[in-house]
């Protein structure tokens, strides 16, 4: 045996396995490139039915039969579904459209009553208010083009009539078989690398299942607190703001500081002579992001290893920019694994030769075995295997023919025979 082939198989290996992988994820690449909105509804389905199926497994082991549980979670989600298209959808684009209507008349509000109460603040003509007065032109000219964008988006996404139809189905068939399909695919994977692959994607999925489905619950607790506090206090466009400020959330401080500086604007503007309900509006945010940072995110996401903020940005931007709405769906879960993989290739790399500078010992090579028995035992086991042959053989030749088949019985006195000690009829010796 040639020193080193062990090596050097053990590496022809690991990058035949990095080429199969590589071709995986070219494949993928160019599915979602080329079939990317025949996929969505599908991808959108299985996203549905990965998020939901958790309450399946609860309701299991609660007594539900896997096809009951499956049945109620889609009988609860579609009327949520429902009830969310009929009253909160129009509700948001309501005052979306109306907040946008309402900004310029906002920024000219504010920027006539700086200018009579602090005139040395915002002198007439000067840098500040030129720039006001060029963003309310912006945002005038500009609220066509955003209420078109929204309102296509939102034919586009939500009223397009496949998406609405098949996703349901393909989640609900999904959810039904999770757990085979998981099943199935880890029969798959190959057996070498398995408890390797296995590592990889339950990382993968705790990543996904700690910062997605954690900051999901968040964001819900957040939009109910934010639109009904500022729905409470008389606040305009409330609850819109409060959604959006609640959406932003998963971004640190982002949500709290753009919400907050949107509704007190909204708040001077409304409330300018009564600043306790100006005070309240700037309450909520605080109180929210108190619970956030206190309660929310310890508790319920807790120290699941999750997507950096920044990381999880930079996925969805690239992967919607290269794919477009199906991009925004798979950024979370291929950002989490490439995350996930990268930091696998990092840790794999500190064990290396590379990074530690010690050469990687060769593999001991195959010991030769050999049996060691006491003296004699050979001999012993050739003897009784002799002793064993010789009294099959024996017994084979040597048999008593059955009554039946000795012919008549011998007349005359017998004599022995002394050749053989037996006796021979008639009184005659028998010689052949």
């Amino acid at each position: 045996m040639v020193p080193g082939n062990g090596a050097f198989a053990m590496r022809f290996a690991g990058s035949k396995q990095a080429i199969w992988w590589g071709a995986a994820a070219l494949v993928l690449v160019l599915v979602l490139w080329f079939l990317g909105n025949a996929i969505m509804p599908f991808l959108l389905g299985m996203a549905i039915a990965y998020f939901l199926d958790p309450v399946a497994d609860r309701l299991e082991r609660a007594g539900l039969s896997r096809t009951l549980a499956v049945v109620l979670i889609t009988a609860i989600v579609v009327l949520a579904f429902a009830a969310t298209l009929v009253w909160l959808v129009p509700l948001l684009l309501r005052q979306g459209t109306q907040l946008v209507e309402t900004a310029p008349h906002m920024i000219q509000r504010l920027q006539e009553v700086v200018q009579a109460r602090f005139p040395d603040l915002l002198p007439s003509g000067g840098f500040l208010d030129m720039a006001l007065d060029k963003g309310r032109e912006t945002v005038a000219g500009s609220m066509g083009t955003i209420v078109g964008s929204v309102m296509g988006s939102i034919n586009g996404v939500i009223g397009f009539v496949m998406v609405v139809v098949i996703a349901p189905v393909v989640a609900f068939y999904m959810l039904l078989d999770w757990d085979r399909m998981v099943d199935r695919i880890d029969a798959l994977l190959p057996r070498p690398h398995l408890d390797t692959l296995r590592t990889l994607f339950a990382q993968i999925n705790d990543s996904i299942s700690g910062f997605v489905r954690g900051q999901a619950v968040v964001i819900l607790i957040l939009a109910l607190l934010y639109s009904t506090g500022l729905a409470l206090a008389g606040l305009p466009f409330g609850i819109v703001i409060g959604v959006s400020a609640a959406s932003l959330s998963f971004i640190p401080y982002l949500g709290t500081l753009l919400g907050g500086v949107l509704s007190i604007g909204v708040a001077l503007f409304s409330f300018w002579d009564e600043p306790a309900r100006i005070l309240i509006v700037a309450g909520i945010f605080a109180a929210g992001q108190m619970l956030e940072s206190n309660y929310l995110q310890p508790k319920i996401i807790g120290g699941h290893v999750g997507l950096h903020p920044v990381w999880l940005m930079l996925a969805l931007a690239v992967f919607g920019t290269l794919f477009g709405f199906v991009g925004l769906l798979v950024a979370v879960p291929l950002g989490a694994a490439v995350g996930v993989i990268v930091r696998h290739t990092v840790a794999r790399y500190k064990e290396s030769a590379l990074y530690t500078g010690a050469q990687q010992p060769s593999p001991p090579p195959q010991p030769t075995l050999v049996e060691i028995v006491p003296h004699g035992t050979v001999a012993r086991r050739i003897a009784q295997e002799q002793r064993t042959h010789d009294e099959a053989v024996r017994e084979a030749r040597v048999g008593a023919p059955p009554p039946e088949a000795q012919g008549p019985e011998p007349q005359g006195p017998v004599l022995p025979d002394s050749r053989a000690g037996l006796p021979v009829p008639g009184g005659r010796l028998g010689r052949g």
